[in-house]
């Protein structure tokens, strides 16, 4: 049986979430809660499965609340070293890249949580891929993958389709 202890820290994780500006990491959770980052990792698990939608980004842990704004979807292509050039051309029209999304031949949509709104994040993101010797998720389909693209407006992503055209990004077949 679960110990009241433990849930009682599942619902201060959630509130920490809540309250937080921004992404919060499982090993910052862990150290004030004094607890493993695996027990965080185990109670974000939980707190999904009764329905809570908590996103992991590269950053850490978020809520999954939808912002006002508009939202579309990309086509795009390029090469790995070409990632930078490519989340830096969303972020300076005003966008945030906020997730990549690949078609895998066996387990079907793939989908990684970016969460990328500024030159920081692009900067932090490409950080954790260099630390971790990651490829990218477009690595598995030839570069070719979806961005979701939040804007504030459609103006606004209208910009930022037009930055990804100008530097050849966008799937063009």
């Amino acid at each position: 049986m679960e110990t009241s202890a433990a849930q009682a820290r599942r619902q201060a994780v959630k509130q920490v979430l809540e309250e937080a500006g921004g992404p919060v990491s499982a090993t910052a959770l862990a150290k004030q809660f004094s607890v493993s980052r695996q027990i965080i990792v185990g109670d974000v698990a939980l707190l999904r499965a009764a329905g809570e939608e908590i996103l992991a980004t590269p950053r850490g842990y978020v809520l999954g609340h939808r912002s006002a704004g508009v939202e579309h979807r990309v086509a795009c292509v390029h090469r790995p070293e070409e990632m930078e050039a490519e989340l830096n051309a969303i972020v300076d029209a005003g966008g945030e890249a906020a997730d990549v999304i690949v078609e895998h031949p066996v387990y079907g949509q793939l989908t990684g949580i970016l969460g990328v709104r500024s030159r920081y994040d692009v900067q932090e993101f490409l950080r954790r891929v260099r630390a971790d010797s990651a490829r990218p998720l477009s690595d598995l389909t030839g570069g070719i993958h979806l961005h979701t693209i939040r804007c504030t407006d459609e103006e606004t992503f209208e910009r930022v389709q037009k930055a990804l055209q100008i530097e050849g990004f966008l799937l063009d077949m």
